[in-house]
């Protein structure tokens, strides 16, 4: 069975209560100072059975425009709107802000209830009528049934609840989702029992024993019990008036405006772009910067509003901008959302949300604003697809896509599934699921070509670039999996060679001039000579009487061919040399076992200036390891 829920809305003491109580028999005033006042100040809760079978759960909100924004968090998750008019007073202002409300939030299906007929006659009821066709006129009860009702005599009443049912009966199922997500609109404690939150589940399910997330504070617990319609349950659904009690949790840990959803299933965050409508009833346009009351599912949270494309919007027109909120929320896209002015407090206009979760934007960037234009009306595939763009180097994960995009998990698996057979996306973290746009990848590496194109010009001796200098040259979101991803991409085109630390381009080859060529066979010709006893480099350079520079990049040449061997910081011997004292240090080692600093002097017969370098450098390249005052061969 779909699970409705019923809204009440319309001016204060225009009998939303009476008439609920009248249907149902439940009084939804259950605060003191309401039935003291004779008003709705906070949310009543009931639920009615109709002819068919079908329940409804009903939520009745306050009327009078100091409690506007309990009546916005109550409309949260309604089906049906129930515009509640009395005949003795006609449209009044909060029955328009209240179906300004119900418009912003997306509400389709209602109808308009006339009560207190009672109290006029019937010249009187047809100018009222006449008031109300004009007023529903071009709005989402126009052509919806007027059901003249009077709660004290209950004429009208079996025809109003049969509206529903055939209302009820029309509406279709929700849309599938596996985002479980519950607003909370009451928090209390009952003795025995604990924490008892209640709000209408707007999507997903929950069951008794599963551990939920309080949003944006990210406090877990666990699902004790659950009541639905005053009944318990194991299981409650989207749609349904619920009550969640749990198991260990503080009343002070949970507050009206929280959402209860899956463990890890929403991101809260301080940002949101949106598409906003601003109420034609509005007196002047609306300016960038402009401090409003943003509210969404059973939230209120102050922020600052963020015109991408203009400095002002007019009154009746639309505008895509972003929301800085005072504080977090978690809320997913295509939410519906309602903004109020700061002071003097009125609803101004509305929308809903195109990403929960975006990067700061720039004002004046056609490229952003046209992207989240085309999110108003694009397909799913190409809403994931926008969102992988985006996302750039950093690229985007599952958990973030599916939230953005607010699509069943089924679906986007094959939606990218899709994208990934066509190439339009890539896999860049598998144990992440992170992707990024195959663009994306285009552009790094055209980035990268660049980076050893100019290394190569600036070191034409130079082999390669240190994989870790060009890593470094890279934004730090490419410096991973998606680096070691794109080698391997360009090794495989044949773009790039790699060698060992080190990485050129396919078409980089080291040329030497005629004197760069002298300077390398004499650098080389003095190391080879000088066996275990070479000069420091340095004095190598003014005893032939070469350039520093010119010299340095003939010998990081020598050393990237392996013919030269760095000791230590200055000091370079020839492969040839240091090869040949190996050989005599590890022949002694497997004999010996051990040895000791003035042994090794015995083998290699140079000073204590040549001495502690060499032996320290075989230290560290693990042919050797120190014990103390003596050494061994290193364990293979």
């Amino acid at each position: 069975m779909k699970q409705i829920i019923l809204g009440t809305a319309g001016h204060i003491d225009h009998g939303k209560t009476s008439l609920i109580k009248a249907v149902t028999g439940i009084d939804t005033d259950r605060l003191k100072e309401e039935k003291a006042r004779g008003i709705t100040i906070e949310l009543g809760f009931a639920y009615l059975k109709l002819p068919s079978g079908q329940r409804l759960g009903i939520v009745d909100v306050p009327g009078h425009e100091k409690f506007v924004k309990n009546m916005v968090a109550g409309a949260t998750g309604i089906d049906i709107v129930a515009m509640v008019i009395a005949a003795d007073e006609g449209v009044m202002p909060q029955t328009r802000e209240h179906m300004e409300i119900c418009t912003l939030l997306g509400i389709h299906h209602g109808l308009v209830v006339l009560t207190k007929i009672d109290l006029v006659d019937e010249e009187w009821l047809e100018l009222v009528m006449d008031d109300i066709n004009d007023f529903t006129q071009g709005t989402f009860l126009d052509s919806a049934p007027i059901l003249p009702v009077s709660s004290t005599t209950g004429k009208g009443l079996p025809e109003f609840v049969k509206a529903l049912d055939d209302i009820s009966a029309a509406i279709p199922s929700r849309p599938p989702t596996d985002i479980f997500r519950l607003p909370v609109d009451r928090v209390f404690s009952m003795k025995g029992f604990g924490t008892v939150i209640t709000g209408t589940l707007i999507s997903g399910s929950i069951e008794v024993g599963e551990t939920v997330m309080i949003y944006p504070s990210g406090i877990p617990s666990k699902v004790r019990g659950i009541q639905a319609h005053n009944q318990s349950v194991n299981q409650a659904e989207a749609g349904m008036r619920t009550a969640v009690n749990f198991q260990g949790l503080e009343k002070d840990a949970v507050n009206r405006g929280d959402v209860l959803s899956n463990p890890g299933a929403l991101e809260p965050n301080y940002m949101i772009d949106v598409s906003i409508h601003y109420l034609k009833s509005n007196k002047k346009p609306i300016k960038n910067r402009t401090r409003v009351r943003f509210h969404t599912g059973t939230s209120e949270v102050l922020g600052i509003l963020i015109l991408l494309d203009k400095e002002e919007i007019i009154p009746g027109d639309a505008a895509i901008a972003q929301l800085r909120l005072d504080q977090s929320i978690a809320i997913i896209s295509k939410d519906r959302f309602v903004i109020r002015s700061y002071s003097p407090i009125r609803t101004i206009g509305g929308g809903h949300v195109l990403n929960p979760i975006p990067q700061k934007h720039k004002r004046f960037k056609p490229g952003v604003v046209k992207g989240l234009k085309h999110l108003l009306d694009s397909s799913p595939e190409d809403t994931v697809t926008y969102h992988i763009r985006e996302s750039g180097y950093q690229g985007v994960s599952f958990f973030h896509i599916k939230i953005m995009a607010n699509i069943h998990k089924k679906q986007l698996i094959d939606i990218l599934q899709n994208l990934l057979s066509k190439q339009i996306i890539i896999l860049v973290d598998k144990e992440n699921q992170i992707y990024i746009h195959q663009d994306t990848f285009g552009k790094i590496r055209k980035e990268t070509m660049g980076y050893l194109e100019k290394y190569h010009k600036a070191n034409p001796l130079r082999a390669g670039m240190p994989k870790e200098e060009l890593k470094s040259k890279l934004p730090a979101f490419a410096r991973s999996k998606l680096f070691h991803m794109m080698m391997n991409q360009m090794t495989k085109d044949e773009e790039v060679v790699q060698e060992e630390n080190m990485v050129r381009l396919m078409s980089h080859k080291v040329s030497l001039g005629v004197d760069q060529a002298d300077i390398r066979e004499k650098i080389l010709h003095t190391y080879l000579h000088a066996g275990l006893t070479p000069p420091y480099f340095k004095e190598l350079v003014k005893t032939l009487d070469i350039h520093m520079s010119r010299a340095k990049d003939v010998l990081m040449l020598l050393l990237e061919e392996g013919r030269i061997v760095k000791v230590k910081e200055d000091l370079y011997f020839h492969v040839d040399a240091v090869r040949d004292l190996k050989k005599r240090l590890v022949d002694f080692l497997e004999v010996k076992g051990e040895m000791t600093t003035p042994q090794f002097k015995d083998i290699a017969n140079v000073s204590r200036k040549y001495l502690i370098p060499l032996i320290e450098y075989y230290d560290s390249i693990n042919v050797t390891i120190r014990i103390g005052d003596i050494r061994k061969l290193r364990s293979r």
